[in-house]
């Protein structure tokens, strides 16, 4: 804000002409440079103008760079002065990653409001839990009034639906007074359909590449370093102006960049910088299928630097040998001895064949950091991803969470998993235009035709139906039955318990080692002086673990005496050795 006015900016590095639309007045910008840049003081604008670009006489179109986009992805932009909100968080100095507990969050689902301010309101909920940080699902701006997030424009701003920059400013303000640091899902690898206008203003996206979500973003071709700067300020926004605490990267493997300093190695940079101004740590986590341990690896030893990665394997390892499903990319998965290497070495495929992609894949990570490693049971592609969006059951829960709450991986859950939630997370849109609502059930069915589900067009909901929307919400009165409650006194136990035995945050993979049965289907994890013996068969077994004290049980039927443990079916305790 200046005493004349706002100082309205564009990158247009192809126009000839651009103007500021306000209040039906267009105000002529000039070229500020050789590097595309539009610029323009309109006296008497402010925080809450709304305004519009016009290119070469087309548009109004909202501003690249939007701060608010309060009518929704195809109304004017607002000015929006990230300074005129109070924080009360000035003591706060984040949360270091070594021994955390991540929980994915979708803001719209997570409680029957669907807001920023109805999430604050549960945050004891989380703080009783015992976890560490909170993921948010992106809250960019999406077409209609629901969406996973994942069709986000306007990348600079929050959406209204869930309350915009004041409402994720309270919620994070809120988190950090309850000792909960907040981590944001950010999508840089493409736009959604609906309501992207960047093409107009400048070569943003790549002329060819793509991918099933989307054109691909411009990282290496001509115009490209304006459209680095625009990813990267972004994130930084995040971190700064949002006192945001990390960034969940969604999707690397779709970034496009064959410079010789990758995107994610520049961020890293400018994000380690960022840290040092704020006094805080920040922290960068991708999502990669890549299994390349180089995104965690220090730039000074030739990787790019990120913080932590995505580990899909420990979840397929999980996953498999909990329901015995191996369909599409599981079926290199499920047995004992790919579970005992997984929770071992952190990738199954670190250079082995992977029948599902029918060549050879990833890479050793055995000398990464466990913690390096996000891991989960659950999370929102896993049960979205499925035709009905159906969760794992309680009882699998039990033993699924064991093994992952005591591995050396940072681990995280998924909401409504803690208790057991039956409602369902489906594949959710609110499309606007015909073509995109009619088209969407059908390009998600190609999606996963070569997933294994071959029945999903007669199973999964329309995606454009609000019921599908609805029935998605959590159901917070299911914490009134006795097992539900029973479920979220295993986790919080698990989490405390965690938190209070140095052995399972000790991130050295190679101090980790996995005895087990293939035939019985049990194994016993040892950890320094920890052991975490798991049945996962259908008929009880009796392990000798002589002179050890069971300090958690999954089931009441577990028996141990002088000599060994018995463990019923699908169950699993946590010992101490002497």
């Amino acid at each position: 804000m200046r005493n004349d006015g706002w100082t309205f900016e564009v990158w247009a590095p192809r126009a000839d002409s651009v103007e500021a639309e306000i209040g039906g007045t267009r105000h002529r910008m000039r070229r500020t440079g050789e590097r595309g840049w539009w610029s323009a003081t309109v006296p008497g604008a402010g925080h809450g103008t709304d305004y519009a670009f016009i290119v070469d006489g087309d548009g109004p179109y909202p501003d690249p760079m939007s701060r608010r986009q309060p009518e929704g992805v195809f109304g004017p932009s607002r000015v929006y002065d990230h300074d005129r909100f109070t924080w009360s968080d000035h003591d706060w100095r984040g949360r270091d990653l070594r021994g955390a507990v991540i929980y994915e969050m979708h803001v719209g689902t997570f409680t029957v409001g669907g807001t920023f301010a109805e999430a604050v309101r549960r945050l004891d909920h989380l703080v009783e839990l015992g976890v560490d940080f909170v993921e948010l699902l992106p809250v960019p701006p999406v077409p209609g009034r629901h969406n996973w997030g994942y069709d986000g424009v306007d990348l600079w701003a929050v959406t209204e639906n869930y309350g915009g920059p004041d409402g994720l400013k309270i919620f994070v303000d809120a988190c950090h007074r309850a000792g909960i640091g907040v981590i944001l899902d950010v999508v840089y690898n493409h736009l959604g359909p609906s309501g992207n206008f960047l093409q107009p203003f400048g070569p943003y996206f790549h002329e060819s590449l793509g991918s099933f979500w989307g054109q691909a973003v411009n990282l290496d071709g001509p115009g490209s370093d304006e459209v680095r700067r625009y990813i990267i300020d972004n994130a930084l926004s995040w971190l700064r102006d949002f006192h945001i605490d990390g960034l969940r990267l969604d999707a690397v493997h779709a970034l496009h960049d064959k410079r010789a300093v990758h995107l994610l190695e520049e961020l890293t940079v400018e994000a380690d910088l960022l840290a040092v101004s704020l006094g805080r740590p920040l922290l960068l986590i991708a999502e990669s299928d890549l299994n390349d341990p180089r995104l965690v690896t220090p730039r000074d030893a030739g990787g790019y630097g990120l913080d932590a990665v995505w580990d899909d394997d420990v979840h397929h390892a999980l996953h498999a040998a909990l329901t015995g499903e191996r369909h599409g990319y599981y079926g290199d998965f499920g047995s004992m001895a790919v579970l005992a290497k997984t929770l071992t070495s952190a990738y199954l495929h670190d250079g082995t064949y992977s029948s599902f992609r029918g060549r050879g894949h990833g890479r050793p990570a055995w000398h990464i950091p466990g913690y390096r490693f996000v891991a989960a049971l659950q999370n929102h592609d896993q049960i979205g991803n499925r035709a009905e969006g159906d969760r794992l059951p309680g009882e699998l829960l039990r033993v699924g969470a064991g093994l992952l709450l005591t591995s050396p991986f940072t681990p995280m859950l998924f909401m409504g998993e803690e208790w057991g939630a039956r409602t369902p997370f489906l594949f959710f849109t609110d499309h606007v235009e015909p073509e995109l609502a009619e088209g969407e059930a059908d390009r998600r069915r190609r999606e996963f035709v070569d997933h294994g589900y071959d029945d999903w067009a007669a199973k999964a909901p329309d995606p454009q139906d609000e019921t599908t929307f609805l029935r998605s919400k959590l159901d917070w009165s299911e914490l009134e039955h006795d097992s539900h409650r029973s479920l979220l006194n295993w986790y919080r136990d698990l989490i405390a318990l965690r938190r209070a035995m140095p052995e399972l945050t000790d991130p050295r993979l190679r101090e980790v080692a996995v005895d087990f049965d293939e035939d019985a289907r049990w194994l016993v994890v040892r950890r320094g002086t920890l052991r975490v013996a798991a049945n996962l068969g259908a008929d009880p077994v009796d392990l000798p673990l002589p002179h050890s004290r069971v300090l958690l049980a999954s089931d009441e039927d577990i028996t141990h005496d002088f000599a060994r443990v018995t463990l019923p079916a699908m169950s699993l305790a946590i010992l101490k050795a002497p």
